[in-house]
């Protein structure tokens, strides 16, 4: 009988050793697919901010309804208003996709932090400001709460415009 249960101990015992192998074996499985899941989230997120600079730098005509619209969306005629919409619609498309992504952590935290300082940046412009307000279709709540805070914290900074109007006016900073 020692011997049978002498053999029934070292069965139980690689049986767990089995069972913690197959544990560490799926722990590192799901670390490497969180991991690949991250990378193609931020690659998404790139590829829509990127499709969007490369509209802006590529068509002349959509980057002056852009550029007009963020300064002032009064300037705009009604079917450019209309484009200049769409065209922030796609890109707050982004920063909203970025910021769920952050939230579960799809993304990593500190491209989230490089992208929230872009929203804060153009949400300084009066016209992105004025679109805001008023856009047609909703974004998730959690975004919209988010983006109104700095709103409320981050006020029209009038220096910072123009400082970019002069820039893409004169090609360089005008004190």
């Amino acid at each position: 009988m020692t011997n049978l249960e002498s053999l029934a101990y070292l069965s139980e015992i690689i049986g767990a050793v089995a069972v913690v192998v197959s544990l560490v074996y799926l722990a590192r499985q799901v670390r490497q697919n969180t991991k690949a899941q991250q990378t193609e989230n931020f690659s998404r997120a790139l590829d829509r901010v990127a499709a969007m600079q490369s509209l802006l730098s590529q068509d002349t005509a959509t980057s002056v309804i852009f550029s007009k619209g963020v300064a002032d969306t009064s300037k705009l005629a009604p079917k450019e208003r209309m484009q200049f919409t769409w065209a922030m619609y796609e890109l707050f498309g982004a920063f909203e996709f970025m910021f769920l992504a952050s939230r579960d952590n799809s993304i990593p935290g500190e491209v989230w932090q490089r992208w929230s300082s872009a929203v804060a940046w153009w949400l300084t412009f009066p016209g992105v400001q004025a679109w805001w307000k008023v856009r047609p279709i909703p974004f998730a709540e959690s975004f919209t709460a988010y983006v109104d805070s700095v709103l409320m914290n981050n006020p029209t900074a009038v220096e910072i415009t123009q400082r970019y109007q002069d820039f893409v006016a004169y090609g360089k900073y005008q004190d």
